[in-house]
C-alpha cells in the first residue's frame, strides 16, 4: 500500500486507522507530512506515545475515520486501513487533483485492494490491484 500511495510522490496524506502508529511511522521517516485519525482512543494513546519517542511530527486525531480530517485536506494521498463495503465519498473529496487514495473495499468474503486517482474534472480513476483481507471500516469512536 506504502509503494502504491509514494507512486505520485506526495507530499501530504491522511491515514485512516492509526492502529499501532506503524505505518504514519513509515510515511514520516519518509518525509511526508502524516495526519492521521483512529477511532478507538486507547490505540491512538499508545501510538501517539511511540511516535513521540521516536521524534516523529505526526498529527493524529481519536474520531470517526469515516469522516476522514477535511480541515487539513486537500491530501496528495490517502491510505486507508481497513475495508469498507464500498469507497467512502467523503475521503474521495478530501483528495487532492493527482492524488491518489488507496484502500481495501469489500465485505467479510471478498476484499479487492483498489487505488483511486482524483482528476482535474472531480472524477476518479479507479484500478484493482489484489484480493485482500482487512478488518472492517467501522463508524463511530471507543475511548
Amino acid at each position: 500500500m506504502t509503494e502504491v500511495l509514494l507512486e505520485n510522490s506526495p507530499k501530504k496524506v491522511l491515514e485512516i486507522g492509526t492502529g499501532s502508529g506503524y505505518q504514519a511511522a513509515v510515511l514520516a521517516i519518509l518525509g511526508l507530512e502524516v495526519y492521521t485519525v483512529e477511532r478507538i482512543g486507547d490505540l491512538l494513546r499508545q501510538a501517539r506515545k511511540r511516535l513521540r519517542q521516536l521524534g516523529l511530527n505526526v498529527r493524529s486525531k481519536h474520531d470517526d475515520g469515516r469522516i476522514g480530517w477535511a480541515e487539513h485536506g486537500p491530501y496528495d494521498g490517502i491510505i486507508v486501513t481497513a475495508a469498507a463495503p464500498a469507497l467512502v465519498p467523503v475521503l474521495v473529496e478530501q483528495l487532492a487533483v493527482g492524488g491518489q487514495l488507496v484502500a481495501p473495499v469489500g465485505g467479510s468474503g471478498s476484499q479487492s485492494l483498489v487505488r483511486l486517482v482524483k482528476r482535474e474534472d472531480g472524477s476518479v480513476e479507479e484500478t484493482t490491484l489484489a484480493p485482500v483481507v482487512f478488518v472492517p471500516l467501522l463508524s463511530g469512536t471507543l475511548d
